[in-house]
């Protein structure tokens, strides 16, 4: 697995997004964010993200572990509402919204089965999703403009990792990446992407 430096890169990346608010943005945001200067809050300890882990009757991908221990969600700016959720808000995403999946996984039981050949292409080339995965998706994230983090156990990798979703509602699509790790190291790379 890559190691990635968390702490280091999302204090670069908050110091970024605060300094590119205007400054009436900048006063609504929370005073923690403020005195800090970071987006993170205080990273979760093992045994919290353990107590998640018995809850959901899973065992978080490993990239995503790290993530929490150096922060324990992620606060939104003002051009974003979207937060990553503490461990204790972390739920399945059918939850809340089981009439909307099996809705779009009817629409879709009629057609041909993706290929792994052509669902397992990420980045600008990917075009494929299995819509019938949202059934066992992870929500990370509160969702903003019908858009949302999710975390896919019915991808994981042989080093424990889970296919990661920004996934769109409104359009039954998703940027999909192989794991949260590169997910977070692309939006953390990308000056331009909201949350």
């Amino acid at each position: 697995m890559k190691t990635f430096d968390w702490e280091s890169r999302i204090r670069e990346w908050s110091r970024q997004r605060i300094e590119a608010l205007e400054e009436y943005e900048q006063e609504e945001l929370a005073p923690e964010v403020i005195e800090s200067g970071s987006l993170c809050y205080p990273g979760a300890n093992e045994e919290e993200i353990s107590a998640t882990e018995a809850r959901l009757g899973v065992t978080l991908p490993p990239s995503y572990r790290e993530f929490l221990k150096v922060s324990n969600g992620l606060h939104s700016t003002s051009k974003c509402d979207i937060r990553f959720y503490s461990v204790e808000k972390i739920q399945w995403y059918i939850l809340d919204r089981e009439t909307y999946i099996h809705r779009l996984v009817e629409l879709h039981q009629d057609l041909e089965p993706v290929p792994d050949e052509e669902y397992f292409i990420y980045g600008d080339e990917q075009s494929y999703l299995r819509v019938e995965h949202l059934q066992t998706c992870l929500e990370i994230s509160t969702e903003d403009y019908q858009m949302i983090f999710l975390l896919n156990p019915q991808v994981i990798t042989s080093d424990g990792e889970w296919e990661a979703w920004y996934y769109d509602s409104k359009y039954g699509d998703a940027q999909r990446h192989p794991s949260f790790g590169q997910m977070m190291e692309e939006i953390l790379n990308d000056p331009e992407f909201l949350p």
